[in-house]
């Protein structure tokens, strides 16, 4: 039997600060976007799924009982929740459902936590299960990691199932407890720019895995289950790590948490001048220690602060994707100009940017 069709949306994220710290139980301050991907979803009894996407061409039909590896591409995000929810004991029921997105897809803003976090929602209204946005962060996360094969953290999830507008989201991720930070630039006459390089966020030949796997290499050198447990014996603590390589990577960690919570105290302060120079330093870190960003990404930056801006990191898993910048507001325009000469001139495709603000969270539509 056919029921009412269900419309459930949520949004990508831009991390302001702390990246790759989340599978390491350390800390972020990401925001959620304006942006969402919207899930419309009609039950009909069956025992399957039958999905669309406005950006993919055909329908795929993912059984409600579908195992890793069974389905692939960009359906397999869909087929992990529903895989994920049985996983943890929670129902599904089939029907047909239909994905559009306003998330840029591969960019490094979490278009797949978006549509995980979107169709998550939309499958337990169908059901009536009552699922905390906890426990549901954790369901989509193990869809990703589990059944798309992606070694993701769950600060991703976690942005876009708590955002609030006008906060960014303090997330503790030894215990998954999210704070909400006033987060407002236009008030003290800044604004945040979201950069797109267009070159697409990959995680290249595996580069995100082994970043994870360097940084459990020195947590197991410094004799703990992670890197958090060293967090305030400072960064000397990292001579006991052997691997050069796995020391520079667990100094990125130790030292991005320490900026965290430095954003935290300016954004409270409306000190957006101190948040761009925290921004610089976190560019700075992942390129020399974590070697996560491009010299695309790189020329990016560094010509945003060059142009005006107080600051200026890449944000998201790294090795392409986009760049944020705080900057006083009277300079955006003339940053982003400056941005698009500069990286075209060098022979890289014309970067797009925008004022971004903190927007809500996961919800019904309608």
């Amino acid at each position: 039997m056919t029921g009412a069709a269900i419309r459930y949306a949520a949004p990508g994220r831009v991390n302001l600060i702390g990246e790759h710290t989340d599978y390491n139980h350390g800390f972020a301050l990401p925001i959620a976007l304006p942006q969402r991907t919207t899930v419309t979803f009609t039950p009909d009894g069956t025992a399957a799924v039958t999905v669309r996407s406005d950006h993919e061409t055909g329908a795929i039909r993912i059984p409600l009982d579908t195992q890793p590896g069974a389905t692939g591409g960009w359906a397999a995000y869909v087929a992990g929740v529903l895989w994920s929810l049985r996983v943890a004991g929670r129902r599904s029921v089939g029907g047909t459902m239909y994905i559009t997105s306003e998330v840029q897809i591969g960019s490094g803003l979490s278009s797949s936590a978006a549509l995980e976090c979107a169709v998550l929602g939309a499958v337990t209204a169908a059901t009536g299960d009552r699922v905390d946005r906890t426990e549901q962060a954790r369901i989509a996360q193990r869809a990703e990691n589990d059944y798309v094969g992606a070694p993701t953290g769950l600060m991703d999830q976690l942005a876009s199932l708590f955002g609030q507008d006008g906060h960014a989201l303090l997330i503790d991720f030894q215990d998954a407890a999210v704070t909400p930070v006033g987060f407002d630039p236009a008030s003290a006459d800044a604004a945040l720019l979201l950069i797109d390089s267009r070159a697409p966020h990959a995680h290249a030949g595996g580069e995100y895995a082994a970043r994870r796997a360097s940084c459990e290499r020195a947590a197991h050198d410094l004799g703990v289950a992670s890197l958090r447990e060293v967090q305030d014996r400072g960064v000397e603590v990292l001579s006991a790590v052997v691997d050069p390589v796995d020391r520079r990577r667990a100094r990125h960690i130790l030292t991005d948490n320490r900026r965290v919570f430095a954003v935290v105290d300016a954004v409270t302060a409306e000190d957006y001048s101190t948040v761009g120079r925290l921004f610089s330093e976190s560019h700075a870190s992942m390129r020399d220690d974590f070697e996560i960003t491009t010299p695309h990404i790189d020329l990016v930056a560094d010509t945003a602060v060059a142009a005006g801006a107080y600051g200026a990191r890449m944000t998201g898993g790294g090795f392409g994707g986009c760049v944020i910048a705080v900057a006083p507001i009277d300079r955006a325009d003339a940053i982003a100009e400056r941005v698009h000469r500069t990286v075209v001139d060098a022979g890289f495709a014309a970067p797009t940017c925008s004022r971004i603000h903190a927007g809500s969270g996961a919800g019904p539509v309608g």
